[in-house]
C-alpha cells in the first residue's frame, strides 16, 4: 500500500508568501523606470491605455521573479524514512517550467526531468516541482538553471546520485536574433550514481522517454 504523504495532500500555497517586501518608494521607482522604457519606444506613457501599465508590469515582475524571495531549503527540509529501504530510482518527468534568460529579459518555457535515488529517505514529491520554480523564477541561463536544481538536492537530501534534465524553448532565439522557432535546447547535470554507472543512465532515459497514460490517453 502506497505511503499517502500529508505534505503533499495539505500543503499550503506559497505564492503569495513568495514576494520580496518593497518599500512605497522602490515600487514608485520601479513604475518610473517602466514609463522611461514605453517612452524610449516611441509611446505616450500619459495615454488612456498605459496609464495602468507600469502598475501592472511591475506586478508581474514580482511574480515572474519571486523565486528571489525562496529558498529551495524550505521544501527540502522535510524528509521520510518510512518508505522500507526504497533506494531506487525517483522521478518527477515533464515538470512545466517558465523562466526569462538573464540576457535579454525574455522567457524560455519547458519542461523539467528531475531525479534521484534515495539514500534512506524521500522528499514529498510536490516539493521537487517546488524546487525547479524556486530558480526557475529568477532571470537565468538553462545551464546555470540546470546545475542549480540538481546541486540543492544534492546538497539537501544527499541521496546516492542526482539528475536534471532540462528541455527548453528560448524566445530570445526563436522570435529575435536567428528566429528559429522550432530549435530546443537540452541540459543536463549529473551527480553520483547517475555519473558513474552507464546502466543508472540508460534506466533513467528510458523512462524519461516512456510515453504516459491516465485511462488510455497517451501522452
Amino acid at each position: 500500500m502506497t505511503e499517502r504523504r500529508t505534505d503533499d495532500l495539505h500543503e499550503a500555497d506559497h505564492s503569495d508568501e513568495t514576494k520580496a517586501r518593497r518599500t512605497a518608494e522602490q515600487v514608485a521607482t520601479a513604475e518610473e523606470h517602466v514609463r522611461g522604457i514605453l517612452a524610449f519606444l516611441g509611446e505616450d506613457p500619459s495615454r488612456e491605455g498605459l496609464l495602468d501599465t507600469p502598475a501592472r508590469v511591475v506586478r508581474a515582475y514580482a511574480e515572474h521573479f519571486s523565486g528571489y524571495a525562496q529558498d529551495p531549503a524550505e521544501y527540502l527540509a522535510k524528509t521520510f524514512e518510512e518508505v522500507e529501504g526504497y533506494d531506487e530510482l525517483v522521478l518527477v518527468s515533464d515538470i512545466e517550467l517558465f523562466s526569462h534568460c538573464e540576457h535579454h529579459m525574455v522567457p524560455f518555457v519547458g519542461k523539467a526531468h528531475v531525479a534521484y535515488i534515495p539514500n534512506g529517505r524521500v522528499v514529498g514529491l510536490s516539493k521537487v516541482a517546488r524546487v525547479v520554480d524556486v530558480f526557475a523564477k529568477r532571470l537565468q541561463v538553462q545551464e546555470k538553471l540546470t546545475k542549480q536544481i540538481s546541486d540543492a538536492i544534492q546538497s539537501h537530501l544527499q541521496p546516492q546520485g542526482v539528475a536534471v534534465i532540462l528541455q527548453c524553448q528560448h524566445f530570445c532565439m526563436c522570435y529575435r536574433g536567428v528566429k528559429k522557432p522550432g530549435s530546443w535546447t537540452t541540459t543536463s547535470k549529473l551527480h553520483g550514481i547517475f555519473l558513474n554507472d552507464a546502466a543508472a543512465r540508460m534506466e533513467l532515459f528510458t523512462l524519461i522517454g516512456l510515453k504516459r497514460q491516465i485511462g488510455g490517453q497517451g501522452v
